[in-house]
C-alpha cells in the first residue's frame, strides 16, 4: 500500500534526484540500495533520535503491523500486506499492546440489557 503523502513525498525525491535505474540506487552504478545500506540508514535515524533499542527494517515492519491492527485493521489484510501466506505467521508476528486488550469490550455488554423473569416460587 502506497499513501498517498508517501507518493508526494516520493515524487519530490525524483524530481529532485533524478535516479536513471532504480528509485534508490546503490553505491555501484547500476545496482539498488543494498540491504545493508537500509540498516544502516536505519542506525543512524536511532543515533539521530536519541532512541536507545534498536531499530530495524523488520522493527518497522512489526511496528506497522501493529499500528494497523491497533486501529481496526482485520488480520487477514494484514496477513496480505505483510505477504504472508499462512495467517499463523502473522498472528504470532503481532503483539497487542495492553491498551488494545483492555479496552476490548466483552459481547455481553454489546446485548440489550434485558429484565431477568424470576418465577413466582411461593404459590398463591
Amino acid at each position: 500500500m502506497l499513501s498517498p503523502r508517501l507518493l508526494e513525498l516520493l515524487r519530490d525525491y525524483w524530481k529532485t534526484a533524478r535516479p536513471k535505474e532504480w528509485l534508490f540506487p546503490g553505491r555501484r552504478s547500476g545496482e539498488p540500495i543494498t540491504t545493508y545500506a537500509v540498516e544502516d540508514a536505519c542506525r543512524g535515524a536511532r543515533a539521530r533520535s536519541g532512541i536507545t533499542r534498536p531499530i530495524t527494517p523488520h522493527c518497522l515492519r512489526h511496528a506497522f503491523a501493529v499500528h494497523l491492527l491497533e486501529s481496526g485493521t482485520d488480520l487477514r489484510t494484514i496477513q496480505l500486506l505483510l505477504g504472508h501466506s499462512d495467517l499463523a505467521t502473522t498472528s504470532k508476528y503481532l503483539r497487542i499492546a495492553t491498551s488494545k486488550v483492555c479496552a476490548t469490550a466483552s459481547p455481553l455488554d454489546a446485548l440489550q440489557t434485558i429484565t431477568p423473569v424470576v418465577p413466582d416460587l411461593m404459590p398463591t
